[in-house]
């Protein structure tokens, strides 16, 4: 039998996935795991995003869509990023697709060619190299430090930039680093991307949860870097709908039609009944949103007052999404129960066999040295967690 691809045999599965996976199936073993490895929020969707969608079952619509979505949908978006980004857009330039994942997926399919290179700052999120490697495009992955906030400086980026490099993805608030670029910030990047007329493939899946200062859009920076910037988003983190499996994309004319053509011909339209309710979602009340929003942000102040008192763990305080980036490098090295602890992925392991808490190694993000706990998730979990995490160091 011939081999499969070499793509595919090069794609690496999911880490985040994977430690979630597990935990639940040790949970359905019957062990008291405390799981912090999904990036998914513990809240129900909204009582008037589910009624929009049952009265999309009881009205029968449950037909085929356009590839790109439902066109009342594609207004939808457009009027809650005008309303909440300032920014404008056309529905024409709206490509709805399964889940913001499958968009990175489709705007890299759009945009890059084989042997083209795209930049990708670390620690970034699981799924970017892989999603550059399907393309047979190249990461370059830029490794950032806590000395400039886990973010990519103009000065980074300048360096890195080759004549094969197409694209750069920046996703802002940071998952897993909860970290958010300012407008000088993003002003600095926005000048090298124009200076090497790239691509950015601007993530902000989680631009509702910021909790210091104001979110700005790359896009919102001017014209020039609205044209070169494909944004992402949805309704998985915001309006806690993970799997309705709605995201969008919104770019410039000629990558909207060619990432709808891409749809056209393999997934064809997400579910239709989604889509009614995300309608709901993006143009109804928002309250639920600033709710939850608020209950993360207590989450939030609750972690950081507890890691300062653990020793031999820190972080940098998060700015937004819904996650701590713990530095865990003080452990390394260290002999803990029995395990030398090498790497992150040793302590993840100990941590969850010995401690009872799943979380994610920062190998998985490109940083090691570091652990991604998610608070999305309840304030007992929270405790529950901390206090294992605090044991286990104590006693390892």
């Amino acid at each position: 039998m011939k081999p499969i691809s070499k793509i595919a045999k090069g794609i690496a599965p999911s880490a985040t996935m994977a430690i979630d996976s597990l935990s639940k199936q040790m949970k359905a073993d019957g062990i008291d795991v405390v799981g912090f490895g999904a990036g998914e929020p513990d809240f129900n969707t909204p009582d008037h995003i589910k009624q929009a969608g049952i009265r999309a079952i009881e009205e029968n619509k449950t037909r085929y869509t356009p590839a790109a979505g439902l066109i009342p949908l594609r207004e939808a978006i457009c009027g809650w990023l005008d309303k909440e980004l300032g920014l404008q857009y056309q529905p024409s330039q709206i490509a709805v697709a399964s889940g913001a994942k499958h968009n990175v997926f489709i705007a890299l399919q759009a945009v890059c060619d084989p042997g083209d290179e795209v930049i990708l700052p670390a620690p970034y999120w699981v799924t970017y190299a892989e999603a550059i490697r399907m393309t047979g495009a190249t990461p370059v992955i830029v490794e950032t430090t806590e000395a400039t906030r886990f973010k990519l400086t103009p000065e980074m980026l300048e360096a890195a930039v080759t004549p094969k490099t197409k694209c750069l993805i920046l996703t802002n608030p940071s998952n897993p680093t909860g970290m958010v670029y300012s407008r000088e910030e993003l002003e600095g990047l926005a000048k090298v991307i124009l200076k090497h007329d790239l691509y950015v493939l601007s993530d902000e899946i989680y631009c509702s949860l910021v909790y210091q200062g104001t979110f700005t859009s790359m896009a919102a920076l001017g014209d020039e870097i609205k044209e070169r910037t494909i944004l992402i988003n949805g309704v998985s983190k915001a309006y806690a709908m993970t799997g309705w499996r709605i995201g969008f994309a919104a770019a410039n004319a000629e990558l909207s039609k060619a990432m709808a053509n891409y749809l056209s011909h393999s997934t064809g339209s997400p579910c239709t009944i989604s889509q009614c309710a995300s309608i709901a979602a993006f143009s109804e009340s928002q309250q639920p949103t600033y709710d939850m929003n608020k209950a993360f942000a207590e989450r939030r102040a609750y972690f950081l007052e507890r890691i300062k008192s653990i020793p031999g763990v820190s972080c940098l305080e998060p700015e937004g999404a819904f996650y701590i980036f713990m530095n865990i490098k003080e452990q390394l090295g260290r002999t803990l129960y029995g395990t030398e602890i090498r790497t992150s992925d040793d302590f993840a392991k100990v941590l969850l066999e010995k401690g009872l808490v799943a979380v994610v190694p920062g190998t998985a993000f490109g940083a090691d040295g570091y652990l991604r706990w998610s608070y999305a998730t309840s304030m007992d979990n929270i405790r529950t967690g901390l206090d294992r995490l605090e044991k286990f160091l104590a006693e390892g």
